[in-house]
């Protein structure tokens, strides 16, 4: 499986558009995001992991992938063998600056999953094709010229999904440390670490490492952490191939009683009744 880091332009631009294009089959990387991205699927399929939530799209629609988060990437080829991309980077002082400027009324929101699904519409499809006619010209946009198209996309989305654009406001306040706290927590979430180590990874005492936390999650780390786990259990059982005594370690369980008393505790039954009942 292949690592990035991304962007791949300079890491010293605020604003950034690049073309991707690939004949692979299909390409699975572990990217970590150093700024926000936008992601306009052009041809083939893309699919993004977050924990145990996952998404899908089509040429039809985009993502927008918050900075600060490690995901799991998957990009299909189409039926032609093409895979193709436009993809917009941008930090989070451009967020800072637009909603400074265009201030909302925040309400409380549980934000777990660091992307969101957008449908193109007419005007989103043109917007795109602009992108493109600006990274084809052969010399690379300006910061100047990012900034005026990223505007441009902002505004429109805030009409039309005003609740999205809350959710990325809302991420884009996120101190240094909760982003900390992100990567430390998805990074450990199927090895055997407690949450007192979480804490000390993160540079945090216990306790502000848990108030922190149930900020960001809504959620205290002991729950949040066993019902992934759990989930992904679940789902292991669920495809038959697999018992409790093959996946137990793989989840964080140093044995296999402890693992079969959080699966009961979560999901009611035993591994086996669970697995029996499917």
């Amino acid at each position: 499986m292949k690592k990035s880091v991304l962007p791949a332009g300079s890491q010293a631009d605020c604003v950034s558009i690049i073309r991707y294009d690939s004949d692979v089959t299909s390409i699975n990387a572990r990217i970590k995001l150093r700024q926000n991205l936008f992601s306009f699927l052009l041809e083939g399929q893309k699919s993004v992991q977050y924990a145990e939530t996952q998404v899908k799209i089509t040429p039809n629609q985009f993502l927008l992938l918050s900075s600060g988060n490690c995901l799991m990437s998957e990009k299909i080829a189409a039926t032609d063998g093409r895979y193709r991309s436009i993809l917009f980077f941008f930090d989070n002082e451009l967020l800072a600056d637009f909603f400074s400027r265009h201030p909302q009324t925040l309400t409380p929101q549980k934000t777990e999953a660091p992307f969101l699904v957008f449908q193109k519409d007419e005007f989103l499809i043109n917007f795109i094709t602009s992108l493109g006619f600006i990274q084809a010209s052969g010399q690379p946009a300006s910061a100047e010229m990012g900034k005026v198209k990223l505007e441009e996309l902002l505004l429109y989305l805030s009409v039309h999904y005003p609740e999205k654009i809350q959710q990325l406001r809302n991420s884009s306040y996120e101190s240094g440390s909760d982003l900390l706290i992100r990567q430390a927590v998805t990074a450990n979430i199927y090895n055997t670490v407690t949450v007192e180590e979480l804490a000390f990874l993160c540079h945090m005492s216990l306790s502000t490492f848990k108030r922190r936390f149930a900020r960001i999650y809504g959620t205290s780390p002991n729950k949040w952490l066993l019902e992934k786990r759990m989930q992904k259990a679940a789902r292991l059982l669920k495809q038959g191939e697999c018992k409790a005594s093959d996946i137990y370690f793989e989840l964080g369980y140093e044995n296999l009683s402890s693992f079969i008393q959080s699966f009961k505790q979560v999901h009611g039954i035993t591994p086996k009744q669970y697995q029996l009942s499917n």
